[in-house]
């Protein structure tokens, strides 16, 4: 997944897909663990993934609080 695919989404759609990932994360490590894996590079991918979500997440929070400040300043 690239940053130009997912930074256009909502914060809804980003905690759901967020969410998502965990979920294949949680699955690729018990595959992982019973030798069942057939990619150990998809684990990396997915943390990798989940990493890229949490960053926009935080981004668009931040966003959110300066656009917030800024309309308490002006009034």
């Amino acid at each position: 997944m690239k940053v130009d695919e997912i930074k256009d989404l909502s914060v809804v759609e980003l905690q759901k897909r967020l969410a998502d990932e965990e979920e294949s994360l949680a699955n690729l490590r018990f595959q992982l663990a019973t030798s069942q894996l057939e990619s150990p590079i998809k684990v990396r991918t997915v943390r990798r993934d989940i990493a890229r979500i949490k960053t926009l997440l935080r981004r668009k929070e931040l966003e959110a609080a300066i656009t917030e400040t800024k309309k308490v300043k002006t009034s």
